[in-house]
């Protein structure tokens, strides 16, 4: 995991210049640092060393001395792709994302078609441009303009005082200066074949979702999970467990949270060693502004999730530099509670599909936000490809609240063998409110904001609808002062839009 940033250029960006905007990822890779210049090419690299710690310094070059790549993100298949087609190319380290430099010179744009893993990543000569980014959008890019120049970079932050013209990368895409932007991925709305026996069903899931945790734990330092108690982060850690002779886990929140004792159960069945941080509703408060920084969102939703997952991977970052998460499963299974209004299985099923398209910008980007700004790297199992692609294979009937009684009948099955009962049909509840913290903010912000206030806001159509949200809108102005970039932030309203 990493922060990325280049300038394309007829008359590039000084290096010093360059060398302060690549500061501002630093949080992402204190590990190392690395910049390159050729032609009109500016590429810098923050590095967080996981696969080979030692030698895998970025920006690569390769054999030629020719292209350049810079990659955030994690290559799992990198070892198959070396054995394959890699034979004949001089590597000069292991780290994973080398690999994508003789890729991409046999393959050329079709070098996504091989990869499996999240990344975002730029290949370039100085002349000939490739950028590329994960199907789901698990890593984060940005592009800006200015007059002639193009700039490239893991986080607005180091873009936002050199352009006003900032956008998000789209995610299973890649970009080449003579083409433009062109999908890769098709996500898979309408399977040929749909799956309808609950039995082989609930087998598919047990085993491909252990493959997906089993890559995952590709790395060459220690790997730990966020274990709120609840299903799927449950799911997870049982599933590391059985490969890890020793996992860590780690679990946040207030005083009397739900999510502290529910994890502790967990923790004690699979035998973890397992760590918690309890904090304070006045560390909440103190911590708003940086979160709000880091995350590049003020969405409500979205800040309140951020905090206890800014203290959990505070937490965790003592002990390792890796851990797997559990986003996906709801968008997957139909796991959230308005699902349970739905009759109507293709409904069901369209907004299943429209939820896991805004992902990228809405609980992948706080995971990756919130993990990044504490030199942590996450990776989310429930969201590996093939495993998402089975998922929606899956008779959307089978996912349906008014079938089973319960949300996500077709997992907990799955696993019911691997966890305690009273974990595996636990109720579920939204990160925020397991760890206690969901009321806090929106008290908060109506002391904190007057009606008078609020009013004018929302006659100036400002993108918020109450105190809480224009509370975080004003801070999230403080750190970055601009209506373009408040645009780039996604909202979630029940149904993204």
């Amino acid at each position: 995991m990493c922060g990325i940033l280049g300038v394309f250029s007829q008359n590039p960006t000084n290096q010093d210049n360059f060398a302060t905007m690549l500061s501002t990822l630093v949080h992402r890779g204190p590990d190392d640092s690395g910049i390159i210049k050729q032609n009109n090419l500016l590429l810098g690299h923050q590095r967080l060393a996981i696969v080979d710690v030692v030698g895998a310094h970025q920006p690569f070059k390769d054999q030629e001395n020719k292209r350049y790549v810079i990659c955030n993100g994690e290559i799992y298949n990198h070892e198959k792709l070396r054995q394959e087609f890699g034979s004949n190319y001089a590597f000069i380290s292991q780290g994973d994302s080398e690999v994508l430099l003789p890729l991409y010179q046999r393959f050329a744009e079709e070098v996504t078609n091989y990869l499996d893993g999240m990344f975002s990543f730029v290949i370039s000569d100085g002349h000939e441009l490739f950028a590329a980014r994960d199907p789901i959008g698990i890593k984060p890019l940005y592009y800006g303009k200015v007059d002639d120049s193009l700039f490239f970079a893991s986080e607005i932050k180091a873009l936002a005082e050199h352009t006003d013209e900032i956008y998000e990368f789209p995610n299973g895409h890649y970009y080449r200066r003579e083409e433009g932007f062109i999908p890769y991925y098709q996500w898979p709305e309408e399977p040929q074949e749909i799956l309808t026996d609950a039995d082989t069903i609930i087998a598919k899931i047990r085993s491909c979702l252990s493959q997906s945790v089993e890559k995952r734990l590709m790395s060459d330092v220690p790997v730990g999970v966020f274990l709120s108690g609840g299903l799927d982060s449950s799911v997870i850690a049982a599933l590391m467990a059985e490969h890890l002779p020793e996992l860590h886990s780690f679990c946040v929140g207030l005083p009397h949270s739900p999510d502290l004792k529910a994890a502790r159960l967990v923790a004690e069945h699979l035998g973890t060693i397992h760590h918690e941080y309890v904090y304070t509703e006045a560390e909440m408060l103190e911590l708003l502004p940086d979160v709000i920084y880091y995350l590049e969102s003020y969405d409500p939703a979205l800040v309140r999730s951020s905090i206890p997952c800014y203290f959990v991977s505070r937490l965790a970052s003592e002990y390792v530099k890796v851990v797997l998460s559990g986003e996906g499963s709801d968008e997957l299974f139909a796991g959230y509670s308005y699902f349970a209004d739905y009759n109507d299985s293709a409904a069901l099923h369209q907004e299943s599909i429209t939820i896991l398209k805004g992902l990228h910008n809405l609980n992948l980007q706080r995971v990756d936000r919130m993990t990044m700004a504490n030199s942590l790297e996450a990776r989310v199992p429930f969201l590996d490809t093939e495993f998402i692609e089975l998922c929606l294979r899956i008779d959307p009937a089978l996912k349906l609240y008014q079938t089973y009684g319960i949300e996500k009948w077709l997992l907990r099955k799955a696993f019911e063998d691997k966890l305690p009962e009273a974990v595996v049909w636990r109720d579920k509840m939204e990160f925020a409110q397991g760890c206690a913290s969901s009321t806090i903010l929106a008290e908060y912000a109506k002391a904190t904001i007057s009606d008078s206030k609020l009013a004018e806001a929302i006659c100036q159509e400002f993108p918020i609808k109450d105190k809480e949200g224009l509370l975080y809108y004003q801070i999230f102005q403080s750190h970055f002062n601009n209506p373009e970039i408040a645009n780039l932030v996604g909202r979630w309203q029940g149904t993204l839009h």
